[in-house]
């Protein structure tokens, strides 16, 4: 331990006696009653520190993260990140995308593929694409049904690269065939 750290608790080993010794003499009367009430307290902040901490988790499962409209659009509200992330079905299975106007293609990552019920290690890795991080080795396969809210499509195109992503590409092959809207922090999809 440096001697900073010596120091720093030193001084808040002090510190501590010197207020609950205060505490102690003060209250001594009633120290059950205090005591009971610093408690409460304690248990008041500590669940305010919890809720504040789950809050986006808690958004997340109280508050869609997409929203199919009457009239055919689909809304996609912006992420804490900054980001627009939608939520296809795949083959009877939900993976989420991040909206990526700069990719070609909708690319799946390993773990996604392997969601959907296909194995990477079966694919033949034959192209290629440039990405932020360099170039990355892809396979192109074929998703039987890929829906999102009202809208589907049949035996779409995909690739999957073989390098592990932190989650799925929704490139310009699917956002294309949408007329996007970005306004309010959402993105509304329309045909």
């Amino acid at each position: 331990m440096s001697g900073d750290n010596l120091a720093n608790l030193i001084y808040l080993c002090l510190l501590i006696a010197a207020v609950g010794g205060f505490l102690m003499v003060e209250f001594r009367q009633r120290f059950g009653k205090t005591l009971r009430a610093l408690l409460a307290w304690g248990m008041i902040f500590i669940g305010l520190m919890a809720g504040y901490g789950l809050w986006l988790d808690i958004r997340r499962d109280i508050l869609p993260d997409q929203f199919a409209g009457q009239d055919g659009s689909v809304e996609i509200p912006r992420a804490q990140d900054g980001h627009y992330y939608i939520r296809l079905t795949i083959n009877g299975q939900d993976v989420l995308f991040m909206a990526d106007t700069g990719a070609s293609s909708l690319v799946l990552s390993p773990d996604d593929a392997r969601n959907i019920g296909i194995n990477p290690d079966d694919l033949a890795y034959l192209g290629q694409a440039q990405t932020a991080n360099g170039m990355v080795q892809t396979a192109s396969v074929t998703l039987s049904q890929v829906d999102l809210g009202p809208f589907t499509n049949q035996n779409f195109v995909a690739s999957v690269n073989k390098s592990p992503m932190d989650g799925s590409l929704l490139g310009m092959d699917y956002l294309g065939q949408f007329r996007i809207e970005i306004a309010n922090d959402k993105m509304i999809l329309r045909r």
